[in-house]
This record gives structure tokens, sequence and C-alpha cells, in this order.
């Protein structure tokens, strides 16, 4: 992975909506992972443009973009991402297959975010120069497949022939230690940086998940096929009733409406917003800057390698 992306180390930052912007991409990429903005976070084509030329200002390191294929202005964004020079995309939502071959045309190495083995194998075979495997412990929108990391992560591993990272439930060397026992050459994290300094959120939210504990995420919107993993709160209650309730997609997506991920992520709304975060918030106990983070990956890792092979040192 290190190689294929020109980074120090494996580890990824996940595509978050008001969260993945020039800040945070730049402190990853300078902290010697891929940064990577959030292509779909309703910015238009020019938006996204200034957001790449920010980072720009900020890091001279390798970082990428990530565009959900589903979103309607996808194209655009794969035109800016080409415009602008980038050498990294990552898709995701929807088959990579439209866009792969015009990227790799313009240089560009392409990964894809896939939350099964058969949709791996689908993105495998439509070119993509590696893949992010997500399981159910992410936070966001999720697949209604709802497969664990540990069950995906080995399966996907031996059904391509490109790299694997792995993300979903990972934030510390653990996590990484794990993914890379599991056969994933690299880790994607979102959780974990969005409760980082550089993360550009309400200090409420970053607060949430300081004070998650491990069952304080739930999942909405199973019943309509669109599992979001949020931290529970007044709106998430609200919509769990609702589903049990009987109340259909249209009638629910109308009542959740928009704005409601900004309200949690930019204005510090914890009752009426979104509150995206994955299982793994239980576990993180306090804002780091994104070095730390870093660091405390690839310093805990070479530690927790040495006692599983020899024992604990004294």
């Amino acid at each position: 992975m290190c190689r294929l992306l020109g980074i120090q180390y494996p580890v990824l930052l996940g595509g978050m909506v008001y969260v993945s912007y020039a800040p945070l991409a730049a402190a990853v990429s300078n902290a010697g992972g891929l940064g990577v903005i959030a292509g779909g976070s309703f910015l238009s084509k020019d938006e996204l443009a200034m957001e790449i030329a920010k980072a720009r200002t900020m890091t001279d390191r390798p970082f990428g973009v990530n565009i959900p294929i589903m979103y309607p202005l996808a194209a655009d964004m794969v035109d800016t991402a080409i415009e602008e020079g980038l050498r990294v995309v990552i898709t995701s939502a929807g088959s990579p297959a439209k866009f792969t071959q015009r990227l790799h045309g313009a240089g560009i190495k392409v990964g894809h975010v896939v939350p099964s083995v058969k949709h791996a194998r689908k993105a495998f075979d439509a070119g993509v120069d590696f893949l992010i495997a997500e399981g159910i412990e992410a936070g966001g929108h999720d697949s209604p497949l709802e497969i664990t990391t540990m069950v995906l992560i080995p399966q996907v591993v031996d059904a391509v022939g490109v790299p694997v990272v792995a993300a979903g439930g990972i934030a510390d060397q653990r996590g990484f230690v794990a993914a890379r026992a599991l056969g994933a050459q690299g880790i994607q994290m979102g959780t974990r940086f969005v409760s980082s300094t550089e993360a550009p959120v309400h200090p409420a939210f970053k607060q949430a998940i300081i004070d998650a504990e491990d069952d304080s995420t739930v999942l909405t919107g199973r019943t309509i096929g669109q599992p979001v993993r949020v931290i529970k709160n007044g709106l998430a209650d609200h919509i769990l009733d609702l589903e049990k309730k009987g109340m259909g997609k249209t009638e629910l997506l109308s009542f959740i409406g928009p704005g409601r991920s900004r309200a949690a992520s930019i204005e510090g709304d914890m009752a009426n917003g979104t509150v995206m975060s994955g299982e793994v918030a239980g576990l993180i106990k306090e804002i780091l800057s994104v070095s730390d983070i870093m660091s405390g990956i690839v310093d805990g890792s070479h530690e927790l390698l040495t006692d599983l092979c020899t024992g604990p040192q004294s």
C-alpha cells in the first residue's frame, strides 16, 4: 500500500461528510498516511477544487478524494480529480466500472469501498488498484448485509488479487495489527480521526465520541435498507420508534430531512443532529493530534508485535 500510494504508513483517512476536508486530510498526509477529502460532502465541482487547492497549501504529500458514485455530481468530481492532477481516488456506493478506466487513463490509482466478497470481486473485475473492505462496525452509512470487519477482511483478501485495506472498528495499534494478521495491507480510520485536534468539526461532536461507551451507537434505517451507524440521541431514538411503527422509506427520509449531519458535525447539535460514529468510539478516551494518533499506531504496533512474539517485556 505504501509503495502503491506513495505514503509512509498504510493508514488512510475515511471520507466523511463535513469532516474530511483539507485541514484533516493534510494532517493525515503530513503524519505519513493518506489524507482523503470527502468529495461527496455536498460540494460542488468548484468547491472541491478549492478544497484540493487548500490542502496543497497545507501539505506537499500525497492525498486523495473519495467520490460516492451514486452522488449526482460524481462525474463532476471525477473531472475535478483529473483536472487537479490527483494521484488517488477512492470510489464508493456504486460500481467503480463507471469511472475506473477514465481515472486510470489520467494516471490515477483507484480504490473502492466494499461491504462483501461479492462486491469485492466485481470491483476487482472492474480493474481497481486496491480495495477498502468495510465492516458494519463503521460509522455513518453502512451496508444492509451487516458483515463484521473480522469476518469480512480475510474472505476479501482470499477472493481478490489486489491489496486490501481494513475499515470499521479500528482506532489503535491493536486494530492495526489485527487487520494485518487478517491479511489486510493497511487500515482506514474515520471515528478516531474525527476525535483529533485537526478535525474541522464542532467540539461537542468530538466530546460525544470521547464520552461514548461500547454500546453507545445504534443502526438507524435498517427497515428501509439504508443503515446508518450513529451515537444514540433524541433523533436516533425517534427514528427507531418510527421504524418500529412501520414508517415507509419516503416518509422516514422526509422526516429526517437534509442537514442533520451538518447539524451535529458543524453546528454541534447533539440532540437533533445525526451523530455519525463507529462502534469503536467506546475505545477513544481523549482528543489527540493526528501526529500523536499516527505515532501511537506505528510505535505501538512494533511494541505489540514484540510482545506477541517474545512475551511482554519487563
